[in-house]
């Protein structure tokens, strides 16, 4: 498959502090960003607390978003588990229900080799018949994906695509030349860390897998689509707008207060799952305060 470039917008999974997925509120988090016409959603990746939920809650999931986009808006579903086979069963569950791809990190208890990764993901990729997205993202994992490995890995049928972890601008160009010397045409280099990932769009990173983008695609679009035309210095100032967002994400992480953003825009109210806390207060306020000080019309 050719995997969708643009905004690859990650919703939050509204559920209960046991994880049981409330998918009357899913649908309506899905159904914004099908109406904003992203160009795909990132179901149970890490602000969607998939290491949180069980595999029946997973697929819950999944089958609720699946309903809400009747497969107009393709659907990239975090696939990661500790132990292979488990990583296995949730890829056919997520083909089984229409996914388009599988995200899948390399989370483990045990420091990983590169050849353990390496026989992780083609196993999966093998035995799910899943398209794969490798999933970089070390600040969780721990594990780096090294440009020889990532190389290795593209070879494999099945693995399409990578979401790096986010890149300084001044590295951006260096690591995505790295990346696309080692891969085939028709792979994909994609990047997250919203805070960094305007400057690596603008560098020509072919998707913006986007924390932010679950919540308000709209500027998060306006952003990827000036990158793409070449417009940079527009494409810098909506990131600039953003910037209040950006600090508070750098400062008290993506996943609490993109919670945090939700329930005082109004748009969802639901708290992580236990043993993560929501933001206090203090930092609550400082998420209300960043929400005013937008420019006007930047949040819709």
């Amino acid at each position: 498959m050719i995997f969708p470039g643009g905004l690859c917008a990650f919703p939050i999974t509204p559920a209960d502090e046991v994880g049981r997925v409330d998918a009357a509120a899913l649908r309506k988090l899905v159904a914004r960003l099908a109406a904003a016409n992203v160009d795909s959603i990132g179901l149970l990746g890490s602000t969607g607390i998939y290491m949180y939920l069980t595999r029946e809650e997973r697929r819950r999931a999944l089958e609720a978003a699946m309903d809400e986009t009747a497969g107009r808006t393709p659907i990239v579903a975090g696939i990661g588990a500790l132990r292979t086979d488990e990583a296995v069963a949730l890829a056919r569950d997520a083909k089984a229900v229409g996914a388009a791809a599988g995200l899948l990190s390399a989370a483990s208890y045990t420091p990983l080799t590169d050849d353990e990764v390496f026989g992780h993901f083609s196993t999966v990729a093998r035995e799910s018949g899943l398209p794969i997205v490798i999933y970089d993202n070390p600040g969780t994992t721990h594990f780096r994906f090294s440009p020889a490995l990532v190389g290795r890995l593209a070879r494999v049928p099945g693995i399409v695509a990578i979401k790096n972890p986010g890149w300084d601008a001044d590295d951006a160009a260096r690591l995505l030349a790295e990346q696309r010397a080692v891969v085939g045409n028709d792979f994909s280099v994609g990047c997250s860390g919203d805070w960094t990932a305007t400057g690596t769009m603008i560098a020509g990173a072919d998707t913006w897998y986007s924390v932010l983008g679950g919540l308000f695609p709209e500027v998060c679009l306006e952003i990827v689509r000036a990158a793409r035309r070449g417009d940079a210095a527009e494409a810098r100032r909506l990131d600039g707008g953003l910037e209040p967002v950006w600090s508070l994400l750098r400062r008290h992480s993506s996943l609490r207060v993109v919670y945090a953003l939700a329930q005082l825009a109004g748009i969802c109210h639901a708290e992580p799952p236990r043993p993560i806390l929501p933001l206090p207060d203090p930092a609550r306020g400082e998420v209300a305060r960043a929400l005013a000080d937008l420019p006007a019309g930047f949040l819709k």
